[in-house]
């Protein structure tokens, strides 16, 4: 009988737990809406052929919100910045499932990308695939995606990302 009572206790509390995460979920919307970030967006990296130094690029994402309420990033365009390098990355993991956990959390997963080089004088990089953390907020007609100080393997960091939807948000 105390076997049976230990059993219904987990039982309930797993039941709870379930219960909790599911009252936090949330997901992009609308169904099916493909979107482009803005020519505004930034990427700000650090990576073997960087030597280490911070690279500050402009960035596209284009993808769609897929029947789950997660995202899929089919295509990312990175163009010149701060430096030439911003010409060199080839973005690898396509597409990148990007995961509303939360109206103002998620996760970017495939992220990664490589530098080819040029030795002696760029060496090159190969980064990812990697799953970072992200900041979502939504307003009545867009998104905005943002990310802080987060590894990829390959000895890289994506030191910050801030892009921009219009026409798809966050719905709890």
């Amino acid at each position: 009988m105390k076997s049976l009572k230990t059993l219904v206790s987990f039982t309930a509390l797993a039941v709870c737990m379930g219960a909790a995460s599911m009252a936090n979920a949330a997901s992009f919307s609308p169904v099916g809406k493909t979107f482009t970030t803005d020519a505004t967006g930034t990427i700000v990296v650090k990576s073997p052929s960087s030597f280490g130094g911070a690279v500050t690029c402009k960035a596209v994402f284009q993808g769609t919100v897929r029947s789950d309420g997660k995202a899929d990033i089919t295509n990312v365009t990175i163009s010149p910045g701060s430096s030439t390098l911003c010409n060199l990355p080839n973005i690898t993991g396509l597409p990148w499932l990007l995961t509303p956990v939360t109206t103002t959390t998620g996760t970017a997963t495939n992220v990664g990308y490589t530098i080819t080089g040029a030795p002696p004088l760029i060496p090159a990089t190969n980064c990812g695939p990697s799953q970072i953390n992200v900041t979502l907020s939504s307003t009545a007609s867009s998104i905005s995606l943002a990310a802080a100080n987060q590894p990829l393997s390959g000895s890289c960091t994506v030191q910050s990302l801030n892009v921009t939807a219009t026409g798809v948000t966050i719905v709890p």
